[in-house]
């Protein structure tokens, strides 16, 4: 049965997340990351800045919706272990596991932020850590909306998952998360080298990106789109493998078609970004299309995994 109330809830503090992200995402692209110096809960020293700059408006609104957004996890989290006190079921266990997850990752997604603060590793600064740390805030980022995608859909009725995978099923698997993981990774030093080095039109882009005197990041950059497409190709290929090894399940079907569909819109939003030099509100787009993704990718495999007849099927087709 579906915990009804508590489901609306998870699906909500999903969304609420997604918001903060995007939000993160204009604080980046706007360069407003240093509007509160390098000062950390407080900002330029104050608990409530005087006379801000708009990047300090922007900056101490991000970390109000991160304040926020701690108390919602936090009730997430209380509530499902009170709904797991209550019933003993194993669903109300994962779906204790898996706000514990959350609550977990917001934590580090709180501390991440506060390094970049701390660390001075905002705005147009450029540190040798600073890409390891972007790694770290996405990888953390992306493993934050998985517990709380598999909260909000395990509180809806779904599952369980079952985890004794054939080795055609983690080898499909694995190679779609590789490649979302990497896609991102790619796309967050290409997002800090244009904010960085800026171009002045494509061809302008392309001469700094196989220029030997560039930086190493905008040579990088070019890996980004090349990924992009092989990934979409990929998990195209992928969502209907795993709706024909379904036998087309419905609920296997439905997220085989939205991550299909979200991949080649993601293709086409992705080239449009990078002809239009990456203006903000196209960058806020991407990001939400890439999140989504994501999402999907979670929920289609969690969907997959969760089928009882497809334990122990040794007449599945080899890869």
């Amino acid at each position: 049965m579906p915990l009804t109330g508590f489901a609306k809830y998870a699906w909500f503090a999903l969304g609420y997340n997604l918001l903060v992200i995007l939000w993160g995402v204009f604080l980046r692209a706007s360069k407003s990351g240093d509007g509160c110096g390098q000062h950390w809960l407080t900002c330029h020293g104050e608990v409530v800045p005087s006379a801000p700059e708009l990047k300090t408006v922007i900056e101490y609104s991000h970390r109000i919706m991160s304040a926020l957004d701690g108390l919602v996890m936090l009730i997430l989290l209380g509530w499902a272990i009170r709904i797991w006190r209550q019933e003993r079921t194993a669903r109300s266990r994962s779906v204790m596991r898996f706000s514990i997850g959350a609550f977990i990752f917001i934590i580090t997604e709180a501390l991440v932020g506060a390094g970049l603060v701390l660390t001075g590793n905002t705005a147009e600064t450029l540190t040798v850590a600073r890409p390891f740390w972007m790694a770290g805030h996405l990888i953390n980022t992306f493993v934050l909306l998985l517990f709380l995608s598999l909260t909000a859909w395990t509180a809806s009725g779904k599952g369980p998952i079952r985890f004794d995978v054939s080795a055609g099923d983690t080898a499909v698997l694995m190679i779609g998360l590789a490649g979302i993981l990497l896609v991102g990774l790619t796309g967050s030093i290409a997002a800090l080298s244009s904010m960085i080095f800026p171009s002045e039109s494509l061809a302008d882009g392309l001469m700094k990106d196989f220029s030997e005197t560039s930086n190493l990041l905008l040579r990088l950059r070019p890996l980004h789109p090349v990924l992009s497409i092989g990934t979409v190709v990929y998990l195209v290929f992928l969502a209907g493998l795993l709706r024909k090894w379904s036998s087309n399940d419905p609920d296997v079907e439905k997220w085989s078609n939205i991550l299909s569909l979200l991949a080649i819109v993601q293709l086409v939003f992705g080239g449009a970004t990078l002809l239009m030099l990456s203006p903000i509100l196209m960058q806020l787009g991407h990001l939400l299309l890439a999140d989504a993704i994501w999402i999907s990718f979670v929920l289609l495999a969690a969907s997959y995994l969760s089928l009882p007849e497809r334990v122990g099927n040794v007449n599945r087709p080899a890869i």
